[in-house]
């Protein structure tokens, strides 16, 4: 075994140790580390977003000591340790790579995609053999809502289930507009959501169609969102007032001047 990677597994024991470990880490199990494992994950996508490499680095080691702290606690209690880990994806990459590891050839990336998501349905076959499964068995409840969105639209998309073009696709999306405005016009507010909700689903759909990644997308939305709604606060501070003293129409203003403000700074 690598040198550091030892280390780093010897360290998390110790920390462990009933009699003169940390008592914080002590008191930690699967559960109650869930919050840091979300919150590093988002780090490693911080640092990778800014591009900025040494940050990577540091933040992809907080996000193997989640891996090597849950591995600690599997072995704890007798189920699986950090090796069992290492080689299981070791395995799982083998078997869903048979164009490299074995004689499969695949002409185009479609094939190569279409592949891997068999062997993803074999494999979750073989876990729950006792029952049949449905196609979509297996996606995360707790991913967030757009990714959970997209993975069973592409789990049914596999199977046949899909538009062939983005065309309807863009019908569809101003049909279920028309569906939210008649919500709001009724006044139910449990409709209203349940066609917003509709209206997030299929315009997950034309995010998948366009191959554009719609957690990505928000994400960058919002950033861009938020720079402008800086530039306001800016500009209106520089003024000597609050933002509730403006009206509506000038910080509209304001927002069209930071569109072309920022822009030129890219």
């Amino acid at each position: 075994m690598l040198k550091n990677t030892q280390q780093l597994l010897d360290i998390m024991a110790r920390l462990r140790q009933p009699e003169d470990g940390c008592a914080w880490d002590l008191k930690q199990d699967f559960a109650s580390l869930i919050p840091y494992l979300i919150e590093e994950t988002y780090e490693v996508i911080d640092a990778i977003e800014r591009n900025d490499l040494d940050d990577l680095r540091d933040e992809l080691g907080d996000l193997l000591l989640q891996v090597v702290f849950h591995s600690q606690i599997a072995e704890e209690r007798g189920h699986f340790k950090f090796e069992d880990v290492s080689q299981a994806i070791g395995n799982k990459l083998v078997r869903r790579h048979p164009h490299v590891f074995s004689d499969a050839v695949f002409d185009t990336d479609e094939q190569r995609h279409q592949a891997w998501e068999q062997a993803k349905a074999d494999e979750r076959r073989e876990k729950n053999n006792a029952l049949p499964q449905s196609v979509l068995s297996g996606v995360a409840a707790s991913l967030p809502a757009l990714i959970e969105c997209e993975k069973i639209q592409n789990r049914a998309a596999n199977f046949g289930f899909d538009w062939s073009d983005v065309d309807p696709v863009f019908d569809k999306v101003l049909e279920e507009l028309d569906e939210v405005r008649e919500a709001w016009v009724s006044g139910d507010q449990a409709h209203i959501e349940e066609e917003i909700g509709d209206l997030l689903l299929v315009a997950v759909n034309l995010a998948r169609h366009l191959k554009v990644n719609p957690e990505y997308a928000l994400k960058q939305s919002t950033k861009k969102f938020s720079k402008r709604f800086q530039y306001i606060e800016q500009k209106v501070a520089a003024s000597g007032r609050n933002l509730k003293d403006c009206q509506l129409a000038e910080l509209d203003d304001y927002w069209d001047e930071a569109k072309l403000a920022l822009k030129k700074q890219h």
